[in-house]
């Protein structure tokens, strides 16, 4: 059910002007049935003036009365032929005057690390023009000296259920035409839960390679000649403590 224009000012106008319940105001309105009731109490919404529906051509006099010979009958918004495909309108959404200025930023950040996005994708977020996006991806902008990427979801340009859909969207479409996707934006498709589960097996340096049975070979020489001297060297306890000395006699 459509929601009327100044819902709360139009309950206000119900409640005083009507002997409609205030269940039957709440969901006309959309609000809470308590919350009716603190209209009616003075509670809530004080100092709100009140909004006719029927001169702003939201309700009709028939309907009201209606409503109010059945306590069951539910108030239904007077169909208004030029409100209909107005939620569906295509184009830039509308950017409030005091975010304006933070357009270029979002731009360049969703340039910068989604490129995977459409000039129509990045309008639609943002609400910009395809001239002022062609003019940051090709860093001719007047000021493109001066800004900084900042995300639009912080800025609150968009949000960013919007943003994760448009980039889920632009991938799609890659992998229909078949394009090559390159590992970063393939690293982006992969869950969390893969990424923290693969576990790499580490790789030796090419620069390393053969060093292993290098030095495992001269382990096995040091060790055969450890081998031979014992042998020959010290054949028995004797010659071992008879050493030569700074002459070359052996000492008594």
């Amino acid at each position: 059910m459509a929601k009327p224009i100044m819902a709360k000012a139009t309950a206000v106008w119900l409640v005083d002007n009507t002997t409609l319940s205030f269940k039957q105001i709440a969901d006309f309105c959309q609000l809470h049935e308590l919350e009716v009731q603190g209209i009616a109490d003075g509670d809530v919404a004080t100092g709100v003036k009140g909004f006719d529906p029927i001169t702003n051509n939201q309700l009709t006099q028939d309907e009201i009365s209606a409503a109010e010979g059945d306590i069951l009958h539910k108030l239904k918004l007077k169909f208004n032929a030029a409100a209909v495909g107005e939620e569906k309108r295509r184009g830039p959404r509308y950017t409030p005057l005091s975010k304006r200025q933070d357009r270029p930023a979002s731009i360049y950040w969703l340039v910068k690390f989604h490129p995977e996005l459409s000039d129509a994708q990045v309008s639609k977020l943002v609400g910009t023009t395809k001239p002022t996006i062609q003019a940051i991806r090709e860093r001719t902008h007047w000021n493109i000296a001066n800004i900084q990427p900042i995300d639009p979801v912080a800025l609150g340009l968009c949000k960013q259920s919007e943003l994760d859909a448009a980039v889920q969207k632009a991938n799609e479409k890659k992998l229909r035409d078949g394009e090559a996707m390159s590992d970063e934006e393939r690293r982006k498709l992969v869950s969390t839960e893969q990424s923290l589960g693969h576990v790499e097996e580490p790789k030796m340096p090419s620069s390393m390679e053969g060093l292993e049975t290098f030095t495992l070979g001269n382990a096995d020489i040091v060790e055969q000649d450890e081998d031979e001297r014992k042998d020959s060297d010290f054949a028995d306890a004797d010659s071992f403590f008879n050493l030569p000395d700074g002459d070359g006699e052996e000492q008594p």
